[in-house]
């Protein structure tokens, strides 16, 4: 989940790119307006850029009209300052939803992503110990998890490489969601 970019982004970015690992990036209006060239990167580095609304508004109890609007802004947004259509991918912020919003959400052509493990790593004023976040997401990786992080964290920023190459000792690969299935 993608909310704003940091430094901790870029060396995420860096990591992905120079180990070929392709990831999806839920973003907000904010960080296309403000660092536009990356978000147009993104894609030319093989990541799939995805909705998490406007504004990371909780949408469990907002109408099919208003679920549209937030959705179809933040669609309009992206294609007008890159040029590119973005990913019929979704996720609830905060992973709230309603069955309404879901089925709101899905008439309106999205897939809805959860994720099957994460932890408290957005709060750049609280990060978790590496070692302890190293051995937290190792035991809960599983065969086809989708692994929430956020790339503005400095935990995740100095574990990823490591993470990475673990995965593919254990035999794991990566892949984008379009090809999960």
């Amino acid at each position: 989940d993608l909310g704003y970019i940091n430094d901790n982004t870029i060396k995420i970015l860096n990591v992905l790119k120079g180990e070929n690992v392709p990831s999806a990036f839920f973003i907000l209006d904010n960080v296309i307006l403000k660092n536009t060239d990356i978000i147009q990167s993104l894609t030319d580095d093989g990541h799939i850029v995805c909705n998490h609304t406007k504004n990371h508004k909780n949408l469990s109890n907002s109408s099919k009209e208003e679920i549209a609007e937030n959705l179809s802004r933040l669609e309009k947004l992206y294609e007008e300052k890159t040029g590119k259509v973005m990913s019929k991918y979704f996720r609830f912020p905060e992973g709230k939803y309603s069955e309404e919003a879901l089925s709101a959400v899905c008439n309106l052509g999205y897939k809805t992503v959860f994720w099957s493990f994460a932890y408290d790593d957005w709060d750049n004023g609280r990060q978790p110990n590496p070692k302890k976040a190293i051995k937290k997401v190792l035991d809960n990786t599983r065969n086809g998890a989708i692994i929430l992080l956020h790339p503005t964290s400095r935990t995740n920023a100095e574990i990823l490489p490591y993470l990475i190459k673990e995965w593919r000792r254990m035999g794991y690969s990566f892949d984008t969601l379009d090809n999960l299935g």
